[in-house]
């Protein structure tokens, strides 16, 4: 693992821009399954009621930052948005276009992509990871150096060493200290790893095959079944060993002579949805419609460490913040029921379909001094461009062949008045297997198939007339948009075809 993280190191830092100055510690905190609603001031705004779910450390980032109002998703699920933010690389140039969902599998991401790690790291930044992973890794079968490669859920015991993470964990993609659970809460599989290393979860803690009977509480088993774990996983006390987690790496690093950089990918809000019974004295379990908005809360408060950790560490005025979601947040008809709509009840859909409420996400960006604070804009943001936004701010030379669907907004952050946002996107949904393409105002949703040889409009919807998606104002219909449709169409074909960059260099 030494010498393929050596190799791929060496391969990167030959691009670092060495003039880079004031560079600021940098913060990437990514939420799961989170949507715009789920922010208690968004809830504010649009409905003039308070939050059911407060989330008073979000609605200051908020309140001290830049609010994007158009951010998206790569797309609508977890896994496969976590490739394309962790390279800026759209979907369709992984061989897994719509995820790598084992924790055994190969993972996606190759030795000449960027990663936001490698390119921290290369900048000279002290680089960590905490919190949900799923892009794959290899582990050897058991007493061998065969690496397993197969599934994650099983019946009976997997023949596979569950005590190391041999390679492409984040260690191998430029992460100095991680601090990783493979697949976040959901499972398989149910353990932590601390630097490649499992980290049980307490002295008693044995590695077992995790189901129903073995688990501490069925809870915490959802409903991607059983396989390899820890016999004392809690997973109503993660996050706040998560937040631990960070907080110590925030306060080591703030200590050091280099700036640092940590991503934060938090299992919150994802099923299964075990909230704290209070946190720091506070209650939190049972104080909103359900245990998803619960979790809510939870999330927050992991932030709320975070930021705390921060201030007390005196970095947080040199610290640029970075939040968003994995993909739109959840439907949860109990908590509609009560006023809560996760995809904050002005778009259609919810996590892993193709409308808006799927990939529609929060993009909260703070930088004090740099950033105006309770500042808005309404560009067209993807998950993709973060990467190359970190690139521009520490001084990091991206090739020609990384990062190819990455657009920094950097200089929108710096108060560009110049600044040239992209003007469309190529996005994906979710199980049914739909792309879309977003141009302007324009968005076409296309049926695929799971190798993305097929590609069959299906949807044309104008947002800016209709920005819930209508199906009764599906333009598809309309032989008066057939142009514009097949234009659209062509060019999504194309673009995929050439396998250019889509993105200029920062």
């Amino acid at each position: 693992m030494k010498i393929l993280r050596s190799i791929i190191f060496s391969y990167f830092v030959t691009s670092v821009c060495l003039g880079a100055v004031d560079r600021p510690n940098i913060i990437f905190i990514m939420a799961d399954d989170f949507g715009l609603g789920d922010i208690g001031r968004h809830h504010q705004e649009r409905t003039g009621q308070p939050a059911l779910a407060p989330t008073p450390t979000l609605d200051a980032l908020a309140n001290e930052g830049l609010w994007f109002s158009d951010a998206h998703s790569p797309t609508s699920l977890c896994s496969p948005s976590r490739y394309a933010v962790m390279t800026g690389n759209y979907n369709f140039r992984s061989y897994a276009p719509w995820g790598v969902w084992g924790t055994f599998r190969p993972t996606a991401i190759v030795a000449e992509d960027a990663t936001i790690g490698l390119v921290a790291q290369g900048a000279g930044y002290t680089t960590g990871f905490i919190g949900k992973w799923h892009l794959g890794g290899d582990f050897y079968q058991t007493d061998t150096t065969e690496v397993f490669r197969g599934k994650d859920r099983g019946d009976k015991p997997l023949d596979v060493d569950m005590t190391k993470w041999i390679a492409f964990g984040p260690q191998d993609l430029g992460f100095d200290y991680d601090y990783t659970l493979p697949t976040g809460v959901q499972g398989p599989v149910y353990l932590a790893f601390e630097n490649g290393t499992w980290a049980p979860f307490n002295s008693d803690s044995k590695l077992v095959h995790y189901d129903l009977v073995t688990a501490k509480d069925p809870a915490f088993i959802s409903d991607k079944g059983p396989g390899p774990g820890d016999s004392e996983w809690d997973s109503y006390e993660i996050n706040k060993i998560l937040a631990e987690k960070a907080t110590g790496f925030i306060e080591r690093s703030a200590a050091g002579a280099e700036p640092f950089f940590l991503c934060y990918w938090s299992p919150a809000v994802h099923i299964p949805h075990t909230p704290a019974l209070e946190l720091d004295g506070a209650p939190i379990r049972g104080t909103t419609p359900t245990h998803h908005t619960d979790m809510n809360r939870v999330f927050d408060w992991e932030v709320e460490q975070i930021v705390k950790a921060l201030k007390a560490a005196d970095a947080y005025e040199d610290t640029l913040i970075i939040l968003t979601a994995d993909n739109g947040g959840l439907s949860d008809p109990v908590a509609a029921k009560a006023g809560h709509l996760s995809n904050g009840g002005f778009v259609r859909g919810t996590k892993n379909h193709p409308w808006e409420g799927g990939h529609l996400v929060p993009l909260i960006v703070t930088w004090p001094g740099v950033i105006t604070a309770d500042s808005r804009s309404d560009v067209l943001i993807n998950g993709t461009d973060i990467l190359a936004t970190i690139a521009d701010v520490v001084g990091f030379e991206l090739l020609e062949s990384q990062a190819k669907d990455s657009h920094s907004f950097y200089p929108l952050l710096k108060g560009d008045v110049n600044f040239q946002a992209r003007d469309e996107v190529m996005l994906q949904a979710g199980a049914q297997c739909q792309a879309m393409l977003r141009q302007g105002d324009w968005k076409l949703v296309m049926q695929s198939d799971w190798k993305l040889s097929k590609m069959e409009p299906i949807s044309l919807f104008n947002l800016a007339d209709n920005p819930k998606e209508d199906e009764d104002r599906n333009l598809i219909r309309n032989p008066e948009y057939e142009s514009k449709v097949k234009a659209m169409h062509a060019h999504y074909i194309k673009v995929r075809s050439d396998s250019n960059r889509t993105a200029k260099l920062p």
